[in-house]
């Protein structure tokens, strides 16, 4: 996995700007520590951050593919596509010629054979841009379900384009500029297709080219998800599903660096470590690595709740001497997580401050350790999202709601008033009634729901449970991608997630909703086609979502931090608060009450200060 950036403009040569090209890639290096390179000629400068995981000498980038001593194409290029062998082999058959054993030459070679269609060919998770010197013109892609995250900035005479945020802000013309509908992205808990929350930048879209000529900017859609028939029944359905997993997950393997899987215990990575297990085994490369995240004490202490039941640890262990994996634990304490400097990491990887909170440190940590023993992990993010394993898509109130369902716990707990919910407690209501959140809220759910594909003749039930399962496809993922993505690659971690490949996810979806639920549970058709590689324990075992500490010191400790904040008059987020709720908070024994608002403060007060960001509201 890699980190890409990049600068086109017609109006001048490039050639002379190798000083803002570094800047630009430099800011990619915790995405590609192995090595870095830059491309520069007439109106392209394009920038590479190279984490090497296939053909370690081979992969140098960008790469130009070159005929008769003229350049053709040249790539910056990041991800992994799980079905190069065989589009070399079609390739070889038309005639080109390789040099490595990379990817990367596929995907170059892939341009040159079928232009911007070859995105249509391609298997995995990946965004790059090709520059033609042929035609003067620019290719940005990314892949179909937005796992590979890319960004562009159009300028007047060209635009600037980079794997983050920050890739692009390294560049002395882009300002650091947040208005209200960027900070009302960021606060709301959305994930709108396209947006980014600075000023004048933009998300390639997951399954989406963007082509960049002199007379402009334009953007196709080559993927969407779509509503098909489904004609199999169910012991054919689960069979299906098995197959496509094992294929997927054999296909992921592939990889000439250390491989592990992250284990929870739960269904979905429960499922992807034992069929790793079972084919690196047959292969004679086991056992399977794994690893879990836990905090001191966690186990031992566990409060349950209706959101998390059982606690990871025992699963996990019970799946791992199952499969026979050598799994560790990676345990973490309070003074890790209210790290100030593991914090600053995870706000330097992110860009932005998502309230994720503990969740983004501890996250951050376990790819940490992680990274001290493998390079490439499995990971069972889209899972929920595809098979309807989340509370939402099963409780009658969530169904029913207009709104994203992620979001009606969140909106059930405002009791602050002034529209603030639990997440925005300590903001000022003036401000959320000038962000305009609720109908800002409504707005994306209702351009969502207008994209939706159904079938003639759905019953209201399968209407429905299409449109939870689209909003969890192409919005609720995406935050889960995002964050999986920064805070991995921060430390130069590539974590594959089979559960996204589009075949699944495609087929799935055009599943009847009675058939996902057959048995009356949640994941049916998951737990149907894995049962027989996992531990009873685990089959029955109820959705529990990424744990967080329940140690009361690390509340505390966030109360002890947003007094810092009140004891600065200087601190640049204390126009955004509510000095009542404020007071309150810092009133509070165990600093549990307004917990969620507080991480979204602090980590807007941290943004603020390090992105030197200009509000204009």
């Amino acid at each position: 996995m890699c980190g890409i950036t990049g600068w086109i403009s017609y109006d001048r040569d490039l050639t002379g700007e190798q000083r803002a090209v570094d800047a630009m890639t430099q800011t990619m290096a915790c995405r590609g520590p192995d090595a870095g390179g830059t491309w520069l000629a007439g109106h392209a400068a394009l920038g590479h951050r190279r984490l090497a995981v296939i053909d370690l000498p081979g992969g140098v980038q960008p790469m130009a593919a070159t005929a008769d001593g003229r350049t053709e194409a040249v790539l910056s290029y990041s991800g992994e596509v799980y079905n190069h062998r065989e589009l070399r082999a079609e390739l070889r058959s038309r005639g080109h010629a390789f040099r490595t054993r990379s990817d990367t030459e596929v995907v170059l070679r892939a341009y040159l054979e079928w232009g911007a269609g070859c995105a249509e060919r391609l298997n995995g998770m990946y965004a790059f841009a090709a520059w033609d010197p042929r035609t003067q013109e620019l290719l940005l892609v990314r892949d179909r379900m937005g796992i590979k995250p890319l960004y562009y900035y159009p300028l007047p005479d060209g635009v600037l384009f980079g794997s983050e945020p920050k890739a692009i802000l390294a560049h002395q013309s882009v300002p650091a500029v947040v208005d209200a509908e960027g900070l009302a992205e960021l606060v709301s808990f959305t994930k709108t297709p396209g947006h980014a929350a600075y000023r004048g930048m933009y998300e390639v879209r997951p399954g989406h080219t963007v082509r960049v000529r002199r007379t402009g900017v334009s953007a196709h859609r080559y993927w969407s998800l779509a509503a098909d028939d489904h004609t199999d029944d169910l012991p054919t359905t689960v069979g299906r599903v098995r197959e496509l997993l094992a294929d997927i997950v054999a296909r992921q393997l592939v990889a000439d660096v250390p491989l592990c899987t992250l284990l929870s215990g739960g269904l979905d990575s429960s499922t992807l470590t034992a069929l790793a297990a079972g084919q690196l085994a047959a292969a004679g490369r086991g056992p399977v690595r794994s690893f879990a995240v836990d905090f001191a004490g966690h186990t031992e202490h566990f409060r349950a709740s209706d959101l998390r039941p059982t606690p990871d640890g025992p699963y996990a262990h019970a799946l791992a001497d199952h499969v026979g994996a050598d799994h560790r634990d990676i345990v973490l304490d309070t003074a890790a997580l209210m790290d100030r400097d593991h914090r600053a990491r995870v706000l330097g990887a992110r860009d932005t401050p998502d309230g994720f909170g503990d969740a983004d440190t501890s996250l951050y940590l376990l790819f940490k350790a992680v990274r001290e023993h493998s390079t490439v992990a499995l990971s069972g993010e889209s899972a929920d999202e595809v098979f309807g394993g989340y509370g939402w898509f099963h409780q009658p109130h969530t169904v029913r709601a207009d709104t994203f369902p992620w979001s009606v716990v969140d909106l059930a707990s405002s009791f602050v008033g002034g529209g603030r919910t639990a997440r925005t407690a300590l903001l000022d209501p003036s401000l959320v009634g000038k962000l305009d959140l609720a109908g800002y809220r409504a707005a994306r759910y209702h351009d969502a729901l207008a994209e939706v594909p159904h079938r003639d003749g759905d019953d209201p039930t399968e209407r429905r449970m299409r449109e939870l399962c689209y909003l969890g496809l192409t919005r609720f993922l995406q935050i889960l991608l995002d964050r999986k993505d920064r805070t991995s690659m921060a430390v130069g971690l590539e974590v594959r997630v089979p559960f996204c490949d589009h075949r699944l996810v495609s087929y799935v979806f055009n599943t009847p909703w009675a058939m996902k639920t057959f048995d009356g549970r949640e994941k049916s058709l998951l737990r149907a086609a894995a049962q027989d590689l996992l531990p009873r324990a685990v089959v029955d075992r109820v959705k529990s979502p990424y744990p967080a500490t329940q140690d009361p010191r690390y509340a505390r400790a966030l109360r002890a931090e947003l007094h810092r904040l009140a004891a600065d008059p200087n601190a640049p987020v204390r126009p955004l608060l509510d000095e009542r709720t404020l007071r309150a908070a810092l009133a509070d024994p165990t600093g549990d009450r307004l917990r969620a608002s507080t991480e979204l403060v602090l980590g807007i007060d941290a943004w603020l200060r390090r992105y030197d960001i200009t509000l204009e509201l």
